[in-house]
């Protein structure tokens, strides 16, 4: 039989052990023609690497292949815990996080402000949040709310005042870092002290902006007829002719300096409805790594139904495992970049990933934990609809149970559980 030089060529291939015998030279994989079949050659494919930091839902592991149709790119990169990024994930949580980057934002004179509700974020039926920014001299207009607010300031100099019931007064100025309150049905106003003032607002009813929640002056003495008001105050009717038509909410104006003193009383001590944060040392917690702020009505005693903390993280650090067994708990970031996963019982749990601007809520009772994600420090404040910030740490309950019984139940080697800390760590 008579083969042909190309028959030959490719019966040395397929049977190198019979070219080693000839002495015919072994040729190299990458000078081999392209010709023959790739099942002739070994093949060394990259392997796959996870995809999530560059907004795709690819694990690494073979599962997931790459956006092919409409997607946010920039939110993707933002949320790579929405990609499937945590295998512990399971079942199905609702969305507990909303941006106030997401929120309609109302354009004012000397100001705006945008809204939180429960409309936003449906689980948060406790608490409702706004953002807002005055300039300098613009005022919120005098007006009061069936439910109670609760304010921080994040950016610049605020001037409150405040009137009781029984007609005492506060007018107070307050820093960056200083919390009010007031409680419902209290009339008040803020005014911005500096070229530009912010702060947040909490609400302690989710469905704030409905009809009958907040009450502004100029809105109701525009639709009350002139001659009640004229009897009322004791005036002319005449008085009223410039009342703006439409409610103002936010205006410009002059730095009040003017502060009248009530014959009744100032509202101050435990009648204070300002809590001077920046004025107290920031309280370290004994497992180190951040800070742990709560102002509830142990050390602020008018703050009846809102409970706070202001907390920080060093870069890595982790906010313990815990659950709060007395309310959901509201979030606000400050600043930096988180994440957190909640665990909602039934093998059910969920990993979110926060950044400035964001808010939260992890249902009363949830297990959670909040941790550092980025370089730079990180700061939240925590809202409960409560009279106090209480919660239960995870390793503080195992460390003073029976120490067999734990092991037992994790599997785990009883020297892990008689190791662990008695004393709450809070941040580690």
């Amino acid at each position: 039989m008579h083969l042909s030089l190309f028959s030959c060529a490719a019966l040395l291939a397929s049977h190198p052990y019979l070219a080693a015998s000839l002495g015919v030279p072994k040729q190299p994989i990458e000078e081999r023609g392209e010709h023959q079949n790739k099942h002739l050659r070994p093949v060394f494919e990259k392997r796959e690497t996870a995809q999530f930091a560059n907004g795709q839902p690819i694990d690494g592991t073979g599962k997931g292949a790459p956006f092919s149709g409409g997607t946010n790119r920039e939110l993707d990169i933002q949320n790579p815990d929405n990609l499937g990024r945590q295998p512990t994930d399971n079942g199905v949580v609702v969305n507990l996080k909303w941006a106030f980057s997401d929120s309609k934002t109302r354009l004012l004179n000397g100001g705006w402000t945008r809204t939180q509700v429960v409309t936003d974020l449906p689980p948060s039926k406790d608490i409702a949040a706004a953002q807002q920014h005055l300039k300098k001299g613009a005022s919120r207009e005098l007006h009061w709310h069936r439910v109670a607010e609760w304010g921080y300031v994040y950016a610049g100099r605020l001037r409150i005042s405040a009137v009781d019931e029984d007609g005492k007064n506060q007018i107070d100025i307050l820093n960056v870092g200083d919390i009010w309150y007031f409680p419902k049905g209290v009339g008040h106003t803020i005014q911005g002290l500096e070229e530009e003032n912010e702060y947040l607002l909490t609400f302690d009813d989710g469905a704030f902006e409905t009809t009958g929640t907040t009450f502004n002056l100029d809105d109701w003495l525009t639709h009350t007829p002139k001659d009640i008001l004229a009897k009322s105050f004791g005036v002319n009717a005449s008085v009223f002719d410039k009342l703006p038509v439409t409610d103002p909410y936010i205006f410009p104006g002059n730095i009040s300096t003017q502060s009248p003193v009530s014959p009744v009383g100032k509202l101050e001590g435990n009648s204070s409805y300002v809590y001077k944060l920046s004025e107290k040392p920031k309280p370290l917690v004994p497992g180190g790594g951040g800070t742990l702020s709560i102002v509830d009505s142990r050390n602020f005693p008018i703050a009846k139904t809102i409970a706070s903390a202001i907390v920080t993280l060093k870069p890595g650090a982790l906010r313990e495992l815990h659950w709060h067994p007395n309310a959901d708990e509201w979030l606000y970031f400050v600043k930096g970049t988180a994440k957190a996963t909640a665990f909602i019982g039934s093998a059910t749990a969920r990993t979110f990933d926060f950044r400035a601007g964001d808010t939260a809520v992890f249902p009363d009772n949830s297990g959670h934990y909040v941790e550092n994600t980025g370089k730079d420090e990180l700061v939240w404040i925590e809202i409960y609809k409560s009279d106090r910030a209480v919660d239960i740490s995870l390793t503080q309950w195992l460390a003073l149970s029976p120490p067999d019984v734990v092991a037992n139940t994790l599997k785990v080697d009883i020297e892990f559980v008689r190791n662990l800390k008695k004393i709450k760590q809070v941040i580690v």
